[in-house]
């Protein structure tokens, strides 16, 4: 998942600026939490775009190649329709073939409120979707691991096999002890 989140400062109130205060890095913040913040984000942005991509598409071109495309897309719908030169935040990588300025900062969502309302809605929406994979493909526990591996997600897949979420070029040293 990938997010763009764009705020018209002058138009949030005061108590929203403050509560906007609490944004920071999400993995900083629970599950708990981040779902308290993602309304607070959505009702004080003024555009959120999220884009997703397909397991067949990160397998045939490659996880890092996949997300720079996603974060570009997201970026690219958040400043549709904005006139004039807009400066773009993007959290530790610049997007290639991208119409407007950018700037890459390194743990951008310690340090930009835009940055870091994107990554509380993008892994809110992660987070989301791995509850209904749960529900639609019983036994991988999505809901418990939400994508990460962990143990008992890598014995479900030892017990089970795939499902038709995983994504088959995973290099982790975890999933390389699997026989896939």
């Amino acid at each position: 998942m990938a997010a763009g989140v764009l705020f018209d400062y002058e138009a949030l109130t005061t108590r929203e600026l403050r509560a906007l205060s609490a944004l920071n890095d999400s993995k900083q913040h629970t599950a708990e939490a981040r779902e308290r913040l993602y309304p607070l984000v959505m009702h004080s942005a003024a555009k959120v775009v999220v884009v997703s991509r397909c397991v067949r598409g990160i397998d045939t071109r490659g996880l890092h190649k996949t997300n720079l495309a996603a974060l570009r897309d997201a970026v690219r719908g958040v400043t549709a329709g904005l006139a004039g030169e807009v400066l773009c935040l993007l959290d530790g990588f610049a997007v290639a073939e991208f119409e407007h300025p950018q700037r890459a900062i390194v743990d951008g969502d310690a340090t930009s409120a835009a940055i870091a309302a994107a990554s509380i809605v993008a892994k809110v929406t992660r987070d989301r979707f791995m509850h209904l994979a749960d529900a639609r493909h019983p036994g991988w526990e999505f809901a418990e691991h939400v994508g990460y591996s962990t143990p008992s997600h890598r014995e479900a897949i030892q017990r089970l096999g795939v499902s038709p979420l995983h994504r088959m070029s995973f290099q982790s040293l975890a999933y390389q002890q699997l026989a896939l």
